[in-house]
């Protein structure tokens, strides 16, 4: 068997092997990283069960992420192919750049973590209107630690996509490293409470940026080292790529915020109901198809670089359709597995029986994003090496749009499964956008910011 698969690999083109390798080295990296997941979620299960305490860490936890990880998701799809033609520059162009990024990053960082501890107290009985008072004072309480894990989150995505520029993915393995800081911390801690699930976040974070900014100044064979200033010529078609991209990663950001705002509104613990069956279902989002997506960004940008926008656009479709296919796959076995997985998971200590059909309930409508969610992400990176940034936030907004409707009309009816139905709809119209975008011939798409 395993010969058989290194003689289909040998008769790949070669540009096919570099995505299909790197996807396999990603995939791999996950897998270790979600098994740490895995296990610090049933950590958290077996600790506090569905309560007001993964109430406010859930809420807290993805609305003070929003920002940091919409600059980074913005800025990384704009940067790797910066990156990668930038390597291309002399060394000392290509150095002065780096260290300009990094000085960037760490303003970035220290402005918005003081904006979360600034603007946090108006913003918890604003969209938390639906949390009891104690899950609201907790909340307060946790933005002291995910404030400043802000600054090493924005940290973290330059390192990551300066090892993503050379096609090096060691830093989806580190994405596990606060899950695992914090299953330790909450192991270690017998008496519970909010100060484990603060501290190891803050803790993991901050060692996850370290490790990170040593691995990427070692691929780039530059030392560390900020730089105050924008001298540096690769910022004068960077910046401007950025700010769109900027428009609509603002907007597909809003996803997460809004559901919590949603949940919270359906009270009953909602939000940990909804925040259980989603991290059960970023496991196999990750591995299935974040391996590939973050695979084939750097692959397909050198070939448009090599201009050959044609084989970028065979190959972004075939690899697309072959995902669509994993993805309805993985829903027909998912739909069925669902309640054993999350009994397996998480039905231990204060996580009861019932809890267990009431999230496997919700994640069988979450599964069926992932045919959508599958095949879209080659065909992003696609349009992103092929700087196409206009029509990549206009889909965005898009998307942000048939989300806020869906949830809308169905959060009343089906409670948090609605929000899931109503992920799936988005991702559906998000796939129909983008596809019609890639079958049109190179010669009319791969000028220009479309």
């Amino acid at each position: 068997m395993v010969g058989g698969l290194r003689r289909r690999l040998a008769g790949l083109h070669a540009d096919h092997r570099r995505i299909a390798l790197g996807a396999a080295r990603v995939a791999f990296f996950l897998l270790l990283g979600k098994v740490v997941g895995a296990f610090k979620e049933m950590a958290v299960a077996y600790r506090y069960g569905v309560s007001d305490v993964v109430d406010a860490y859930q809420f807290t936890l993805t609305l003070a992420n929003w920002l940091p990880v919409t600059l980074v998701g913005a800025c990384s799809v704009v940067l790797i192919p910066a990156l990668v033609r930038s390597r291309r520059l002399p060394g000392a162009a290509h150095g002065r750049f780096l260290r300009e990024l990094q000085g960037v990053a760490l303003v970035l960082g220290a402005a918005v973590a003081l904006v979360l501890l600034a603007v946090w107290p108006a913003v918890v009985p604003w969209v938390g209107g639906g949390l009891s008072g104690p899950v609201r004072e907790m909340s307060t309480l946790l933005i002291l630690g995910f404030a400043p894990a802000a600054l090493f989150t924005i940290w973290t995505g330059l390192s990551a996509a300066r090892l993503r520029a050379h096609e090096r993915h060691v830093n989806t393995l580190l994405d596990s490293m606060p899950a695992l800081v914090i299953l330790v911390w909450v192991l270690a801690s017998p008496a519970g409470g909010l100060w484990p699930l603060l501290w190891g976040t803050l803790v993991g974070y901050a060692l996850q940026a370290i490790l990170l900014a040593a691995f990427a100044a070692r691929a780039d064979g530059h030392p560390g080292g900020a730089l105050l200033g924008r001298q540096a010529p690769q910022w004068s078609t960077l910046a401007a790529a950025a700010g769109i991209m900027l428009v609509g990663q603002l907007a597909m950001s809003l996803v997460g915020p809004i559901d919590q705002y949603t949940a919270a509104r359906l009270g009953d613990n909602a939000n940990a109901i909804l925040g259980y069956a989603t991290r059960l279902l970023s496991l196999v989002l990750g591995i299935g198809a974040a391996s590939v997506g973050r695979a084939a960004l750097p692959v397909l940008a050198d070939i448009q670089g090599r201009g050959d926008p044609a084989h970028a656009r065979r190959m972004a479709l075939r690899w697309s359709g072959g995902m669509l296919a994993v993805g309805a796959l993985v829903v027909l076995a998912g739909w069925w597995l669902a309640p054993w997985g999350v009994g397996l998971l998480f039905e231990r200590g204060a996580f009861t029986a019932h809890d267990t059909q009431v999230v496997a309930e919700v994640l069988r409508w979450g599964l069926l994003q992932l045919p959508f969610y599958f095949g879209v992400l080659i065909l992003v990176q696609l349009l992103a090496s092929q700087n196409r940034y206009g029509l990549m936030a206009t889909i965005a907004v898009l998307n942000f749009l048939v989300k806020a409707a869906m949830n809308h009309v169905l959060a009343p009816i089906m409670g948090p499964s609605g929000i899931m139905l109503a992920t799936a709809l988005m991702y559906a119209s998000s796939y129909a956008c983008y596809l019609c975008l890639a079958l049109r011939r190179p010669a009319e798409t791969s000028g220009g910011n479309a």
